[in-house]
């Protein structure tokens, strides 16, 4: 088990709302590029995302360069649901109403 920093949580949240390049997850999550593309290497090494570059046609069609595709994993999309669960316990323990 892996655990993962709001940012890599973001990242993998971005992801499975169908967000697949780098420019898109950081508009999606309002990370900038020096946090994006760090966590995707780390999730990647990880095994929790897989990647792949598009195809030069598509760039060209589009004029822009080829953009580096990304996609949660089977276990990428396991560590989501295990870290979304830890971080909702953690901000339920810490927003009940403390007792005088």
């Amino acid at each position: 088990m892996s655990t993962l920093s709001y940012a890599a949580l973001f990242v993998l949240q971005a992801l499975t709302q169908g967000h697949r390049f780098g420019f898109d997850i950081m508009a999606a999550t309002g990370l900038p590029s020096g946090t994006v593309y760090p966590a995707l290497r780390r999730l990647e090494g990880l095994g929790f995302v897989t990647s792949s570059w598009e195809g030069d046609d598509s760039a060209r069609k589009a004029a822009r360069p080829r953009r580096r595709n990304y996609q949660l994993s089977k276990t990428g999309r396991g560590q989501l649901v295990e870290a979304e669960a830890r971080y909702r316990a953690v901000s339920k323990l810490f927003a009940a109403p403390k007792k005088a």
